[in-house]
């Protein structure tokens, strides 16, 4: 099996934390994330290089990621995963510009600008972009710009689909819920709903073998997850 070069942004926590382990023994991977190199070098394999990227600065995010692939040569992408986001807990009436601008910037504004710039890449690779949306994106309980913001993830993918058609083939998957450790870290109690959600390791193979399956949209759920046992050994490609 050709190794192939994988981009996985969000890669310092959750989903993409494990997606970039479970690639990074078969393919040359590149992980982004907000954090500074010097505190992620644990993170990783060894072969994984990382860029730092804060999508809350969606500009500034782009021109740093676009100086990582050229200082380590990276000449074409075989395969991008846009996983990176962000959500603020709270009632619709709570949420304040800043934090409207926060989860927007870096879910919808700093995806987008990631997909521009990463163009170039993927093109002379022949590759794929897969965009990381959610099922929040149909409304989820204090998490209305959350969700809004992954479902103008979903309408992006349409129009990448029809504007990039021949060149670079654009999909998005829309995970159910994952133990991430964000609901954590924005005040969310879910008291005895947490066991439904799936493990970060598990829904990084979910993904995988989605990618490899290629249907898109599709809805990464737990039920799928109960059924589909067999699917979390298939790989990319």
């Amino acid at each position: 099996m050709a190794r192939r070069t994988i981009l996985v942004t969000g890669a310092t926590d959750g989903i993409g934390l494990a997606l970039v382990r479970r690639l990074a023994g078969r393919h040359d991977v590149i992980a982004t994330g907000r954090r500074e190199p010097g505190k992620v070098r644990d993170l990783f394999p060894e072969s994984v290089h990382y860029v730092r990227a804060d999508q809350s600065d969606p500009k500034a995010a782009a021109q740093a990621l676009g100086r990582g692939l050229l200082e380590h040569n990276v000449t074409k992408l075989d395969h991008v995963v846009l996983n990176a986001a962000t959500g603020h807990a709270s009632v619709p009436q709570d949420e304040t510009p800043d934090t409207l601008r926060d989860t927007l910037d870096v879910n919808l504004a700093g995806t987008l600008a990631m997909a521009h710039i990463l163009y170039s890449w993927l093109r002379r690779g022949n590759g794929q972009l897969t965009l990381i949306g959610s099922t929040a994106r149909k409304g989820a309980p204090q998490f209305a710009c959350y969700a809004a913001s992954k479902a103008g993830l979903h309408g992006l993918a349409r129009a990448l689909e029809e504007e990039w058609r021949g060149t670079v083939r654009v999909v998005i998957l829309h995970p159910g819920p994952t133990m991430t450790g964000m609901q954590e870290k924005v005040g969310l109690k879910l008291g005895w709903a947490h066991k439904w959600f799936i493990r970060p390791d598990d829904m990084a193979a979910m993904i995988e073998a989605a990618i490899r399956a290629g249907k898109t949209p599709r809805t990464l759920s737990f039920v799928q997850y109960l059924s589909g046992a067999a699917v979390l050994g298939r790989t990319i490609r």
